[in-house]
């Protein structure tokens, strides 16, 4: 018999899709796939020297459970370059998503609500339930860098309020949310007393506007748990390691949680992430700026298509765009996938705020973007 808990928690219907597809490339179809959640670039040299350096040098033992020192204080340091007070002693190496689900498992009590975006992210609200605590979904502004809807925020919290997921730059939305965006956030955080947990795992990925922490606005420091990753910045995503910046107690509380479930990351692991942070930049750098071409080719192509509208995405590698018809986004990829030979994200699988869209990854070839954009085109000049 599964456990209740379990069995309420859907699966990821991200990753169905993706195991769909691999499944119908076996049978020899040639479908594209635009559904992918990871760089296409590998990782930076330098960095696979750093692990394999390590390695060699023996570095295969457990690691600390809060991370080797050299990485936290390299980390904290991006923190004190914000302006926060933050040392190693507020700084955990995890996994991003396993910071995400220690951080929600330390401070939610059973009963106790979360507002998350709509859409959001697909895991946020699986961990939510795993924490027994109660999702709260807020709908999002697609003219305000879908943005809290400030009047359903202020409608959303209550008493039994504990945290508020934040995810800038969002994904599947590509939005940046400006500081007057985190300023009503923050307002709110401060007189009802809850906790924001900052996802900012595409931090580095941005192409107009610029990066906030809202742990950097005024009262934020000391009630923001600000996860982040070297997944998407460094092209790093199979390497798993990623980190919590924190307030020392409550990062002393997911170490708990990591102490009895992970214990810690593969020193050799750390040691690329280090590597990364230290060494040159100038490749993440080419990476967004092949990104920031991509973005600019699939809105422009995007945008050509009939029935088909998208704001242009500050950030990430996604493009979240309408359509016109009264299509279920899930009948709609089945449909793309069985006319078309492209797989997309149906905007559903990130909530019912994401019904009527779809996200299409550019995080691909130049030539396979340009591909997909024509099948898609033929599509839905046939069908739209």
């Amino acid at each position: 018999m599964v456990a209740q808990r379990i069995k309420d928690i859907p699966p990821s219907l991200t990753i169905k899709l993706t195991d769909r597809v691999r499944e119908l490339r076996r049978k020899g179809m040639d479908v594209l796939s635009f559904t992918i959640g990871e760089p296409d670039f590998p990782t930076p040299p330098h960095v696979v020297e750093a692990a394999i350096e390590a390695l060699r040098e023996g570095k295969t033992k457990y690691a600390p459970s809060r991370g080797i020192l050299p990485l936290r204080e390299a980390i904290s340091r991006l923190y004190q370059e914000r302006g926060l007070d933050f040392t190693e002693k507020n700084i955990l190496i995890t996994t991003a998503k396993f910071a995400l689900y220690a951080a929600l498992q330390s401070l939610v009590d059973p009963g106790e609500e979360v507002i998350l975006p709509d859409p959001c992210w697909v895991s946020y609200e699986p961990m939510v339930m795993m924490a027994s605590g109660r999702a709260v979904k807020v709908r999002l502004d697609p003219l305000e860098e879908f943005s809290f809807l400030p009047e359903k925020l202020k409608e959303a919290v209550n008493s039994r309020t504990r945290i508020l997921i934040l995810n800038t730059p969002a994904n599947p939305t590509g939005g940046v949310l400006r500081r007057e965006h985190l300023k009503l956030i923050a307002d709110l955080a401060v007189d009802h007393d809850f906790y924001v947990v900052a996802d900012e795992t595409y931090e580095k990925i941005v192409y107009e506007g610029e990066h906030i922490s809202i742990a950097t606005l005024p009262g934020m420091e000391e009630r923001t748990i600000t996860v982040s990753s070297f997944s998407k910045s460094y092209s790093m995503p199979g390497w798993r390691v990623g980190w919590v910046a924190a307030p020392e107690e409550h990062i002393n509380d997911i170490l708990r949680v990591q102490q009895h479930t992970l214990t810690c990351l593969p020193p050799f692991v750390q040691a690329g992430a280090l590597a990364a942070l230290e060494g040159p930049q100038d490749y993440l750098n080419e990476m967004v700026k092949a990104f920031r071409r991509r973005r600019d080719k699939v809105v422009e192509g995007l945008n050509n298509m009939p029935g088909v509208t998208l704001r242009p995405p500050h950030g990430t590698f996604y493009a979240f765009f309408h359509y016109d018809q009264p299509v279920p986004s899930m009948d709609l990829t089945e449909t793309l996938i069985e006319k078309a030979r492209v797989a997309l994200t149906p905007g559903i699988a990130f909530g019912e705020g994401g019904e009527g869209f779809m996200r299409f990854s550019f995080a691909v070839s130049d030539e396979k973007i340009e591909e997909g954009l024509r099948r898609m085109r033929t599509f839905f000049e046939e069908n739209f």
